[in-house]
C-alpha cells in the first residue's frame, strides 16, 4: 500500500453501515469508500453547492422547501458539467485499488454515488439557508 493510500484510509474514516458476506460488491465498495468520503467532503459539498446556487439560480433562497429539493434533485442530475465536478471530488480521495474496482462497475456506483450525494445535500438544506444571510 502506498503512503498516499494509507493517508486516505486512515483520514476519511470507518465504514459507515453493515458490511456482511451476503453484502454485494456494490454495497461493500458503498459502505467501505463512498459513505466515509462523502462524510468527509460534507463541508466542501454545502460550499461548492452554495456557489452552484449563486451562479445558476439566486432565486433559489425565495422557492418553497419542496422547490428547492426538487432543484438540488435536478442539478445534480441534469448538469453534467456539475455532476461530473461532484463526482471528481469523490474519486479523488479513492485508493488504487478501490479505483480499479470502481472502474470495473463504474455506472452502478455512479449511480449511488449520485444518490447518495442528493441525499446529504437534502439532509442538509437549512444550510443553504444560512447562504441567504450572509
Amino acid at each position: 500500500m502506498t503512503t498516499r493510500d494509507r493517508y486516505i484510509i486512515e483520514n476519511r474514516g470507518e465504514a459507515l453501515g453493515v458490511v456482511t458476506e451476503q453484502s454485494s460488491s456494490e454495497e461493500k465498495f458503498q459502505n467501505v469508500t463512498l459513505r466515509p468520503i462523502l462524510k468527509l467532503q460534507n463541508d466542501l459539498f454545502v460550499d461548492v453547492f452554495k456557489n452552484y446556487i449563486s451562479k445558476h439560480k439566486n432565486d433559489f433562497y425565495s422557492y418553497s422547501n419542496e422547490k428547492k429539493l426538487q432543484f438540488i434533485d435536478n442539478s445534480i442530475q441534469k448538469d453534467i458539467k456539475f455532476r461530473n465536478s461532484l463526482k471528481g471530488m469523490v474519486i479523488g480521495l479513492f485508493t488504487i485499488n478501490e479505483y480499479q474496482d470502481y472502474i470495473k462497475n463504474s455506472s452502478k456506483l455512479n449511480k449511488r454515488m449520485m444518490n447518495m450525494l442528493i441525499e446529504r445535500l437534502k439532509s442538509n438544506i437549512l444550510l443553504f439557508d444560512t447562504q441567504q444571510a450572509s
